[in-house]
């Protein structure tokens, strides 16, 4: 199935069927934590909350699960910058991240254009620690079975406290990280996206400045006074936009009159992340579409002098 190299564990892939009568089946290999250069614990828990995470490849592709402390890690530009950061919250159902296709290949694109980038590290729902129980059940669930684990309909607290924590981070240290508080964004992937949406909703006076979900849920929100500038990206086959009659996340954006641009994908499916190998789909090169709609609505400019 061509949608093995997308999140490690879609809330979509989860409840999506086979596609063309193929059965779904991933290996999970476990690996050691990679190097997280400049990571930043967040206090959105204890300091001494007890470490759960598992590393592993699901068919080649880098994730975790059971994350149990949140974490950010800083992706700077290493040339010009121009003073505007984004947080990347990676996708996983809630269940997992998919922290390489969605999260650090993301960052480095934002940091070589001159954005600097902070991959979120949040709490996700419990998995068995098992791998080969988690792969039959995850298998299983995604050929039409059943397992133990399913993701959340919404935005958990958890990541909600987490997303909350980046922001206030970044703002915090915006003069260290060379960027505008007043230019700190939001971009988060499927459920990553449901988060970007919560941040905005419910963050509050730590909402952040613009907000990028893509292809997340695609349902209404409650669109909170004075909202952010909002970029969402989404394909005509994903199944997350096919659960909604028309396009309520953007009515919902239209009818509060708040700043919105949208883009509805010719093709692409769910999943693909910074798109990368894609050639010959609507979906390849999206993120410059995003690059460009920063500029428009003047996120872009100049860094902040360094400190003194």
């Amino acid at each position: 199935m061509k949608r093995i190299a997308m999140t490690i564990l879609l809330a979509a892939a989860i409840s999506a069927a086979p596609v063309s009568g193929q059965e779904f089946h991933a290996d999970y290999v476990a690996i050691s934590p990679p190097h997280q250069p400049g990571a930043v614990f967040l206090p959105s828990v204890a300091a001494d909350a007890t470490d759960t995470e598992q590393w592993m490849t699901q068919n080649g592709v880098i994730g975790v699960r059971n994350v149990s402390r949140p974490t950010l890690v800083p992706v700077l530009p290493a040339g010009p910058s121009t003073g505007a950061a984004v947080i990347v919250a990676p996708g996983g159902g809630f269940l997992g991240l998919a922290i390489d296709h969605e999260g650090w290949q993301v960052a480095r694109w934002l940091a070589n254009h001159g954005i600097a980038a902070f991959v979120l590290k949040y709490r996700v729902l419990p998995t068995p620690r098992d791998n080969m129980q988690f792969r039959d059940e995850n298998n299983a669930v995604r050929n039409g079975g059943k397992a133990s684990f399913a993701p959340p309909g919404n935005t958990p607290d958890a990541a909600l406290a987490d997303g909350i924590a980046a922001l206030r981070h970044v703002r915090a240290n915006a003069a260290a990280y060379r960027v505008d508080p007043e230019r700190v964004g939001f971009m988060g992937f499927s459920a990553g996206g449901f988060l970007t949406r919560s941040v905005v909703e419910k963050g509050g006076a730590d909402a952040p400045a613009f907000a990028a979900p893509i292809y997340p849920s695609m349902a209404p929100m409650t669109v909170p006074a004075k909202a952010p500038p909002m970029f969402v990206l989404i394909a005509a086959d994903d199944f997350l936009l096919q659960r909604e009659k028309g396009l309520p996340l953007i009515e919902s954006y239209r009818a509060a009159g708040a700043p919105i641009e949208f883009h509805l994908l010719a093709n692409g499916g769910h999943g693909f992340g910074l798109a990368q190998g894609t050639a010959g789909k609507a979906s390849e090169d999206w993120i410059t579409l995003f690059h460009r709609w920063l500029g428009a609505i003047g996120m872009l400019g100049d860094a902040p002098p360094p400190q003194p």
